[in-house]
């Protein structure tokens, strides 16, 4: 036959790829092979968006983190010793102020501090409260707010200032109440044992000393826990001093106004954060309420 036989030709347009044992032994094995890898890929890709994140040890922990509040209380003993100021500076504020770091005045330096020391202690504590510049809120708020107060004493005094150092306001409440003690004893020591003092003067002396103390208590407390806020206006608090904010909130009364205080009002958590008590608190709302009048 000869090659351009026409039958010979009909033949091998008909025939298939596969015309060798090894031709059908691979493609029987690719048949099944590449389909389970196609599943595998499958089934890992559908899988993975289940998975928790790199470096996410902890899904439920890393759930409770997305969902959290933005704010939260934290609680600590109230009756712990407070730290000095050099011992806040060492553990919170030298990583800065020791070198400078992020335009940071550095401990000591008194060109660098004296403008700051001239605005006066109230505005640097409420400051480093607030936060400015890249200093955090509390520069970091690992410290009580009387605290940072020793602290921000420590570095002005140490670049020339002469501050005074903030106490709480049980400090100042025991203070208060050992005065009228220390008054009351020379008192009875010059009264003759035979002498008997009317009712009325006793009462009228034990009065003053009772609400200079009363008066002490509230001072203290607005600077650790009102002053962040009510001495610049912060989320709208009204202004120490301010007459025209404060006098539409005095017109609801004392009763009113302790009662928003206690119990959180706008921006304002209950009792500001701190852990007084409602009379202590009643004390500091009469405090700032008196220095507006």
């Amino acid at each position: 036959m000869s090659a351009n036989d026409p039958t010979t030709a009909h033949e091998e347009d008909h025939s298939g790829p596969i015309k060798t044992p090894k031709q059908l032994l691979l493609a029987v094995l690719f048949s099944f092979v590449v389909p389970v890898f196609a599943i595998i890929a499958l089934v890992y890709y559908v899988t993975s968006d289940n998975k928790p994140a790199a470096g996410t040890g902890d899904p439920e922990k890393a759930v409770a983190q997305r969902i959290q509040k933005i704010g939260m209380v934290e609680i600590r003993d109230a009756n712990r010793p407070l730290k000095t100021g050099a011992e806040v500076y060492a553990a919170q504020c030298a990583a800065c102020h020791a070198t400078g770091a992020a335009g940071a005045p550095k401990f000591g330096d008194a060109a660098a501090w004296a403008p700051r020391i001239q605005t006066g202690f109230e505005a640097l504590w409420n400051s480093s409260l607030k936060g400015k510049n890249a200093m955090g809120p509390q520069g970091g708020g690992d410290f009580d707010d009387v605290e940072i107060g020793k602290a921000v004493v420590h570095l002005a005094n140490a670049a020339g200032a002469k501050f005074a150092e903030p106490q709480k306001p049980a400090a100042a409440a025991d203070a208060g109440a050992a005065a009228p003690a220390a008054q009351a004893a020379p008192a009875a020591a010059a009264t003759p044992a035979a002498a008997v003092a009317p009712a009325a003067p006793v009462v009228v002396a034990a009065a003053a000393p009772a609400a200079a103390s009363k008066a002490g208590v509230g001072e203290a407390l607005y600077k650790q826990a009102c002053l962040a806020c009510h001495a610049s206006g912060v989320a709208g608090a009204p202004k120490l001093g301010d007459k025209a904010a404060w006098a539409p909130r005095i017109q609801t009364g004392l009763d009113m106004m302790t009662a928003s205080v206690i119990k959180g009002k706008n921006a304002m958590p209950p009792k500001g954060g701190s852990s007084a008590s409602d009379a202590d608190i009643r004390a500091a709302v009469e405090y700032m309420v008196s220095a507006a009048k």
